[in-house]
């Protein structure tokens, strides 16, 4: 699987430390007050903010603080900071494609912190463009595989207008196009499937296999500081490590 599926993995399986959590929570904050100065405070009317809104409950964020944020972007909240969206592109150990979605105030503060990090873990940020043209945008609901079959996903994936589907052995990994998140979700929902997640992200064209433990060693360090900084709301990759080099590299 791509190096967005593989992360997500490692990262659903690692959990998420009580020490980080406070930290997560600021994150998936700053998502929502993004989406709600961009699209308003109605989940029901701006699929930006619903998505952003589900993802810090299945985070277990509690719901004072998505509303809390709600008002701060709605101007009704105290400290309501302005956030922008920035992109940075680079490299990492073996030369693999990464992609870095921020939420900042501060543009500066936060182009030194990710530039330090690729330096530190063996990387190098590049110029815009670098790597963006090697991941496409897509919607990607993650069905439990505990109860279906492959059979049952690919028909009902397939009634909401989804473009694939692929298995890790636990769970089965629903791609589409973003506009039609929705309806694939949907779809699976009335087939009585188990939604573990459904969010927006980016999908690697092509992939790098990584088949030595101490390089893949390397690449999760470099993705985990990444998602470590406060400012950095998702990484992307495009790498490929198989699970036998996985299980040697965690």
């Amino acid at each position: 699987m791509s190096g967005h599926s593989k992360w997500s993995t490692i990262k659903r399986k690692k959990g998420a430390a009580d020490a980080k959590r406070g930290k997560l929570f600021s994150k998936l904050a700053r998502a929502i007050i993004v989406a709600t100065k961009e699209g308003g405070a109605d989940p029901s009317a701006n699929l930006a903010l619903q998505n952003a809104v589900e993802k810090a409950r299945q985070n277990s964020m509690p719901k004072e603080n998505i509303e809390r944020a709600i008002a701060r972007a709605s101007g009704e909240g105290e400290g309501a900071a302005t956030f922008e969206v920035v992109t940075y592109e680079g490299y990492g150990p073996g030369g693999i494609a990464v992609l870095v979605e921020a939420l900042t105030d501060n543009r500066n503060r936060t182009a030194a912190e990710v530039r330090h990090i690729f330096s530190k873990h063996e990387g190098n940020l590049g110029a815009s463009g670098a790597v963006a043209w090697q991941f496409d945008r897509k919607a990607i609901v993650l069905v439990s595989g505990t109860s279906t079959s492959e059979d049952e996903v690919l028909l009902a994936a397939a009634d909401g207008g989804a473009e694939d589907v692929v298995s890790d052995g636990t769970t089965f990994q629903v791609t589409a196009a973003p506009p039609d998140m929705a309806g694939v979700r949907s779809a699976l929902e009335k087939a009585g499937m188990t939604i573990e997640a459904a969010e927006y992200t980016m999908v690697p064209t092509n992939t790098v296999n990584v088949e030595d433990s101490s390089a893949a060693a390397r690449i999760l360090r470099l993705m985990d500081a990444l998602e470590d900084n406060e400012d950095v709301q998702d990484a992307y990759s495009n790498f490929d490590i198989p699970e036998y080099v996985m299980e040697a590299a965690l």
